[in-house]
Protein backbone atom coordinates (compact mmCIF):
# COMPACT_ATOMS: atom_id res chain seq x y z
CA UNK A 1 0.00 0.00 0.00
CA UNK A 2 1.28 3.32 -0.76
CA UNK A 3 0.65 6.65 1.04
CA UNK A 4 -1.39 9.96 -0.78
CA UNK A 5 2.29 11.50 -0.10
CA UNK A 6 5.43 11.05 1.83
CA UNK A 7 5.64 11.24 5.13
CA UNK A 8 8.30 11.82 7.98
CA UNK A 9 10.02 9.10 10.07
CA UNK A 10 9.16 11.13 13.50
CA UNK A 11 5.25 11.77 11.98
CA UNK A 12 4.16 7.86 11.93
CA UNK A 13 6.52 7.13 14.84
CA UNK A 14 4.13 10.01 16.61
CA UNK A 15 1.04 8.10 14.35
CA UNK A 16 2.01 5.37 16.74
CA UNK A 17 3.72 6.90 19.79
CA UNK A 18 6.58 5.34 19.88
CA UNK A 19 10.38 4.92 19.16
CA UNK A 20 12.51 5.23 16.35
CA UNK A 21 16.16 4.99 15.15
CA UNK A 22 17.14 7.03 12.45
CA UNK A 23 16.83 10.39 10.47
CA UNK A 24 13.67 11.93 11.76
CA UNK A 25 13.14 13.41 8.29
CA UNK A 26 13.77 9.49 6.72
CA UNK A 27 11.14 9.41 4.10
CA UNK A 28 8.29 6.68 4.25
CA UNK A 29 6.05 5.99 0.94
CA UNK A 30 4.20 3.12 1.93
CA UNK A 31 3.58 0.03 3.77
CA UNK A 32 3.57 -3.76 3.21
CA UNK A 33 4.21 -7.85 3.55
CA UNK A 34 7.87 -8.71 3.23
CA UNK A 35 6.90 -10.45 -0.02
CA UNK A 36 6.13 -7.60 -1.52
CA UNK A 37 7.85 -4.57 0.06
CA UNK A 38 9.39 -1.67 -1.87
CA UNK A 39 12.08 0.99 -0.80
CA UNK A 40 10.26 3.64 1.28
CA UNK A 41 8.03 1.27 2.09
CA UNK A 42 7.60 -0.08 6.13
CA UNK A 43 7.16 -3.71 7.33
CA UNK A 44 6.72 -5.19 10.75
CA UNK A 45 8.28 -7.96 12.36
CA UNK A 46 7.70 -9.35 15.74
CA UNK A 47 9.59 -12.37 16.22
CA UNK A 48 13.65 -13.17 15.92
CA UNK A 49 13.52 -15.65 13.67
CA UNK A 50 12.54 -12.96 11.32
CA UNK A 51 14.38 -10.45 12.47
CA UNK A 52 17.55 -10.73 9.78
CA UNK A 53 14.82 -11.17 6.85
CA UNK A 54 12.88 -8.36 7.67
CA UNK A 55 15.84 -5.74 8.18
CA UNK A 56 17.47 -6.81 4.94
CA UNK A 57 14.64 -6.58 3.12
CA UNK A 58 13.66 -4.38 0.10
CA UNK A 59 11.98 -2.50 2.91
CA UNK A 60 13.28 0.72 4.36
CA UNK A 61 11.65 1.01 7.52
CA UNK A 62 11.46 -1.79 10.25
CA UNK A 63 8.82 -2.05 12.62
CA UNK A 64 10.31 -4.23 15.16
CA UNK A 65 9.51 -5.22 18.92
CA UNK A 66 13.26 -5.11 19.77
CA UNK A 67 15.64 -1.60 19.24
CA UNK A 68 18.72 -3.69 17.16
CA UNK A 69 21.48 -2.42 14.95
CA UNK A 70 19.81 -0.54 12.29
CA UNK A 71 21.48 -1.47 8.93
CA UNK A 72 22.99 1.57 6.91
CA UNK A 73 20.47 3.56 5.07
CA UNK A 74 17.44 2.29 6.70
CA UNK A 75 14.98 3.27 10.02
CA UNK A 76 13.52 1.31 12.71
CA UNK A 77 10.58 2.12 14.72
CA UNK A 78 10.49 0.03 18.03
CA UNK A 79 7.29 -0.76 19.17
CA UNK A 80 6.13 -3.25 22.03
CA UNK A 81 3.20 -4.85 19.87
CA UNK A 82 4.14 -4.46 15.56
CA UNK A 83 1.12 -6.34 15.10
CA UNK A 84 -1.10 -4.17 16.86
CA UNK A 85 1.03 -0.98 15.41
CA UNK A 86 1.01 -2.60 11.91
CA UNK A 87 -2.83 -2.24 12.40
CA UNK A 88 -2.80 1.16 13.42
CA UNK A 89 -1.51 2.27 10.39
CA UNK A 90 -3.51 0.41 8.19
CA UNK A 91 -6.57 1.71 9.86
CA UNK A 92 -5.26 5.14 9.53
CA UNK A 93 -4.56 5.19 5.62
CA UNK A 94 -6.89 2.81 4.82
CA UNK A 95 -9.97 3.36 7.02
CA UNK A 96 -13.65 1.26 6.67
CA UNK A 97 -15.65 3.49 5.38
CA UNK A 98 -19.45 2.53 5.15
CA UNK A 99 -21.66 3.13 2.09
CA UNK A 100 -25.51 4.35 2.21
CA UNK A 101 -26.00 3.27 -1.38
CA UNK A 102 -26.09 0.17 -3.70
CA UNK A 103 -23.89 1.72 -6.27
CA UNK A 104 -21.19 3.85 -4.39
CA UNK A 105 -21.22 7.44 -5.83
CA UNK A 106 -17.11 7.43 -5.63
CA UNK A 107 -17.26 4.40 -8.22
CA UNK A 108 -16.37 4.20 -11.63
CA UNK A 109 -18.81 2.67 -13.92
CA UNK A 110 -17.38 1.77 -17.55
CA UNK A 111 -19.89 2.64 -20.77
CA UNK A 112 -21.29 -0.85 -21.47
CA UNK A 113 -21.51 -2.08 -18.41
CA UNK A 114 -24.02 -3.81 -16.84
CA UNK A 115 -24.63 -4.52 -13.30
CA UNK A 116 -27.80 -7.12 -12.03
CA UNK A 117 -30.14 -6.00 -9.18
CA UNK A 118 -29.05 -6.44 -5.47
CA UNK A 119 -25.53 -5.94 -6.41
CA UNK A 120 -23.34 -4.25 -4.26
CA UNK A 121 -19.89 -1.80 -5.39
CA UNK A 122 -18.00 -0.04 -2.69
CA UNK A 123 -16.36 3.12 -3.02
CA UNK A 124 -13.43 4.07 -4.98
CA UNK A 125 -14.03 1.02 -7.10
CA UNK A 126 -13.47 0.94 -10.62
CA UNK A 127 -14.96 -1.42 -13.27
CA UNK A 128 -14.49 -1.82 -17.01
CA UNK A 129 -15.90 -1.58 -20.31
CA UNK A 130 -18.66 -3.96 -21.14
CA UNK A 131 -18.54 -5.86 -18.19
CA UNK A 132 -21.42 -8.30 -17.01
CA UNK A 133 -21.83 -7.99 -12.93
CA UNK A 134 -24.81 -10.34 -12.08
CA UNK A 135 -27.06 -10.48 -9.50
CA UNK A 136 -25.79 -10.29 -5.48
CA UNK A 137 -22.12 -9.60 -6.29
CA UNK A 138 -20.53 -7.46 -3.48
CA UNK A 139 -17.46 -5.88 -4.79
CA UNK A 140 -15.46 -4.13 -1.70
CA UNK A 141 -13.89 -0.89 -1.65
CA UNK A 142 -11.03 -0.01 -3.80
CA UNK A 143 -11.67 -2.97 -6.22
CA UNK A 144 -10.29 -2.61 -10.01
CA UNK A 145 -12.13 -4.46 -12.56
CA UNK A 146 -10.95 -3.96 -16.23
CA UNK A 147 -13.01 -4.30 -19.84
CA UNK A 148 -15.43 -7.18 -20.92
CA UNK A 149 -15.18 -9.19 -17.40
CA UNK A 150 -17.68 -11.33 -16.30
CA UNK A 151 -19.13 -11.87 -12.79
CA UNK A 152 -21.81 -14.27 -12.00
CA UNK A 153 -23.98 -14.28 -9.38
CA UNK A 154 -23.05 -14.13 -5.44
CA UNK A 155 -19.49 -13.90 -5.82
CA UNK A 156 -17.82 -11.47 -3.49
CA UNK A 157 -14.97 -9.64 -4.73
CA UNK A 158 -12.34 -7.77 -1.85
CA UNK A 159 -13.32 -10.13 1.38
CA UNK A 160 -10.53 -9.46 4.39
CA UNK A 161 -7.48 -11.74 4.29
CA UNK A 162 -8.11 -14.88 6.70
CA UNK A 163 -4.43 -13.50 8.48
CA UNK A 164 -4.76 -13.75 12.60
CA UNK A 165 -2.11 -13.69 15.80
CA UNK A 166 -2.63 -16.06 17.95
CA UNK A 167 -3.44 -14.11 21.66
CA UNK A 168 -3.89 -15.66 25.24
CA UNK A 169 -7.31 -14.18 24.62
CA UNK A 170 -8.25 -15.48 21.13
CA UNK A 171 -7.13 -14.45 17.68
CA UNK A 172 -6.51 -10.69 16.59
CA UNK A 173 -7.16 -10.42 12.91
CA UNK A 174 -4.31 -8.55 11.03
CA UNK A 175 -6.48 -5.94 8.86
CA UNK A 176 -6.52 -5.68 5.25
CA UNK A 177 -5.98 -2.54 3.33
CA UNK A 178 -5.20 -4.37 0.15
CA UNK A 179 -6.94 -4.35 -3.27
CA UNK A 180 -8.57 -7.07 -5.61
CA UNK A 181 -7.34 -6.53 -9.09
CA UNK A 182 -9.07 -8.05 -12.25
CA UNK A 183 -7.61 -7.82 -15.57
CA UNK A 184 -9.51 -7.28 -18.91
CA UNK A 185 -12.09 -10.64 -20.08
CA UNK A 186 -11.62 -12.56 -16.91
CA UNK A 187 -14.56 -14.80 -16.12
CA UNK A 188 -15.68 -15.67 -12.83
CA UNK A 189 -18.23 -18.21 -11.75
CA UNK A 190 -21.25 -18.38 -9.47
CA UNK A 191 -20.29 -18.08 -5.73
CA UNK A 192 -16.60 -17.21 -5.41
CA UNK A 193 -14.21 -15.60 -2.96
CA UNK A 194 -11.63 -13.32 -3.54
CA UNK A 195 -9.92 -11.84 -0.75
CA UNK A 196 -8.18 -8.44 -1.05
CA UNK A 197 -4.78 -8.09 -0.27
CA UNK A 198 -3.39 -7.25 3.11
CA UNK A 199 -1.24 -4.28 1.81
CA UNK A 200 -0.87 -5.59 -1.56
CA UNK A 201 -3.27 -6.50 -4.59
CA UNK A 202 -4.73 -10.13 -5.73
CA UNK A 203 -4.63 -10.34 -8.70
CA UNK A 204 -6.21 -12.22 -11.47
CA UNK A 205 -4.54 -12.24 -15.48
CA UNK A 206 -5.87 -11.29 -18.41
CA UNK A 207 -8.20 -13.62 -19.60
CA UNK A 208 -8.13 -16.23 -17.15
CA UNK A 209 -11.48 -18.15 -16.18
CA UNK A 210 -12.86 -19.01 -13.19
CA UNK A 211 -15.48 -21.65 -12.28
CA UNK A 212 -17.69 -21.50 -9.61
CA UNK A 213 -17.68 -21.94 -5.54
CA UNK A 214 -13.45 -20.76 -6.23
CA UNK A 215 -11.82 -19.51 -3.48
CA UNK A 216 -8.88 -17.01 -3.85
CA UNK A 217 -6.83 -16.04 -0.85
CA UNK A 218 -5.24 -12.30 0.45
CA UNK A 219 -2.10 -11.51 -2.44
CA UNK A 220 -2.55 -14.50 -4.37
CA UNK A 221 -1.03 -13.48 -8.29
CA UNK A 222 -2.88 -15.55 -10.99
CA UNK A 223 -1.26 -15.28 -14.32
CA UNK A 224 -2.72 -14.95 -17.77
CA UNK A 225 -5.49 -17.21 -19.66
CA UNK A 226 -5.36 -19.98 -16.73
CA UNK A 227 -8.74 -22.37 -16.43
CA UNK A 228 -9.65 -22.84 -12.62
CA UNK A 229 -12.33 -25.64 -12.07
CA UNK A 230 -14.90 -25.77 -9.47
CA UNK A 231 -14.12 -25.74 -5.55
CA UNK A 232 -10.39 -25.51 -5.96
CA UNK A 233 -9.02 -23.42 -2.60
CA UNK A 234 -5.84 -21.42 -2.94
CA UNK A 235 -4.41 -19.83 -0.22
CA UNK A 236 -2.88 -16.39 0.31
CA UNK A 237 0.82 -14.92 -1.96
CA UNK A 238 -0.06 -18.09 -3.80
CA UNK A 239 1.48 -16.93 -7.79
CA UNK A 240 0.36 -18.81 -10.30
CA UNK A 241 2.02 -18.53 -13.72
CA UNK A 242 0.31 -17.97 -17.18
CA UNK A 243 -1.89 -21.12 -18.54
CA UNK A 244 -2.31 -23.36 -15.60
CA UNK A 245 -5.24 -25.06 -15.56
CA UNK A 246 -6.51 -26.43 -12.21
CA UNK A 247 -9.37 -29.54 -12.23
CA UNK A 248 -11.63 -29.37 -9.69
CA UNK A 249 -11.08 -29.55 -5.69
CA UNK A 250 -7.52 -28.70 -6.17
CA UNK A 251 -5.48 -27.68 -2.66
CA UNK A 252 -2.72 -24.91 -2.75
CA UNK A 253 -1.03 -23.85 -0.14
CA UNK A 254 0.15 -20.54 0.83
CA UNK A 255 3.45 -18.85 -0.45
CA UNK A 256 4.24 -21.70 -3.57
CA UNK A 257 4.89 -20.81 -7.06
CA UNK A 258 2.94 -22.90 -9.81
CA UNK A 259 5.14 -22.84 -13.27
CA UNK A 260 3.20 -21.89 -16.36
CA UNK A 261 1.29 -23.96 -18.31
CA UNK A 262 1.24 -26.72 -15.45
CA UNK A 263 -1.57 -28.64 -15.08
CA UNK A 264 -3.10 -30.01 -11.55
CA UNK A 265 -5.65 -32.86 -12.40
CA UNK A 266 -8.79 -33.16 -9.74
CA UNK A 267 -7.96 -32.98 -6.07
CA UNK A 268 -4.32 -32.67 -6.13
CA UNK A 269 -2.96 -31.17 -2.85
CA UNK A 270 0.22 -28.80 -3.27
CA UNK A 271 2.45 -28.10 -0.88
CA UNK A 272 5.81 -27.31 -2.29
CA UNK A 273 6.51 -25.01 -5.52
CA UNK A 274 5.76 -26.61 -8.81
CA UNK A 275 7.58 -26.78 -11.97
CA UNK A 276 5.81 -25.80 -15.29
CA UNK A 277 5.18 -27.52 -18.41
CA UNK A 278 3.98 -30.32 -16.28
CA UNK A 279 0.86 -32.45 -15.25
CA UNK A 280 0.55 -33.45 -11.88
CA UNK A 281 -1.76 -35.63 -9.04
CA UNK A 282 -2.32 -36.93 -5.62
CA UNK A 283 -1.54 -35.52 -2.36
CA UNK A 284 0.97 -34.40 -1.84
CA UNK A 285 1.28 -33.45 -5.75
CA UNK A 286 3.54 -35.39 -7.82
CA UNK A 287 4.17 -35.77 -11.66
CA UNK A 288 1.01 -37.95 -12.75
CA UNK A 289 3.09 -40.58 -14.49
CA UNK A 290 4.60 -41.68 -10.92
CA UNK A 291 1.54 -41.13 -9.22
CA UNK A 292 -0.48 -43.32 -11.23
CA UNK A 293 2.78 -45.60 -11.61
CA UNK A 294 2.30 -46.04 -7.76
CA UNK A 295 -1.72 -46.18 -7.65
CA UNK A 296 -0.75 -49.58 -9.88
CA UNK A 297 1.83 -51.11 -7.52
CA UNK A 298 -0.83 -50.48 -4.70
CA UNK A 299 -3.33 -52.01 -6.66
CA UNK A 300 -1.00 -55.04 -6.33
CA UNK A 301 -0.48 -55.39 -2.79
CA UNK A 302 -3.14 -57.91 -2.79
CA UNK A 303 -1.34 -60.35 -5.15
CA UNK A 304 1.23 -59.79 -3.09
CA UNK A 305 0.47 -60.45 0.08
CA UNK A 306 -1.63 -64.01 -1.21
CA UNK A 307 2.31 -64.71 -2.84
CA UNK A 308 4.01 -64.17 0.34
CA UNK A 309 1.41 -66.72 2.60
CA UNK A 310 1.38 -69.17 -0.43
CA UNK A 311 5.36 -69.03 0.37
CA UNK A 312 5.03 -69.19 4.12
CA UNK A 313 2.49 -72.27 4.02
CA UNK A 314 5.20 -74.09 1.51
CA UNK A 315 8.14 -73.53 3.40
CA UNK A 316 5.78 -75.30 6.41
CA UNK A 317 4.83 -77.51 4.49
CA UNK A 318 8.23 -78.61 3.25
Amino acid sequence: MKFTRSYSLIEIAGLLNCEFVGDENFEVLGMNEIHVVEQGDIVFVDHPKYYDKALNSAATIVLINKKVACPEGKALLISDDPFRDFNKLTNHFRPFRSSGAAISPTAIIGEGTVIQPNSFIGNNVVIGKNCLIHSNVSIYDNTVIGDNVIIHAGTILGADAFYYKKRPEGFDQLLSGGRVVIKDNVGIGALCTIDKGVTGDTTIGEGTKIDNQVHVGHDTVIGKKCLIASQTGIAGCVIIEDEVTLWGQVGITSSVTIGEKTVLLAQAGVTKSLAGNKVYNGNPAQESRAFLKQMANIKKIPEILDEIESIKKEKINY
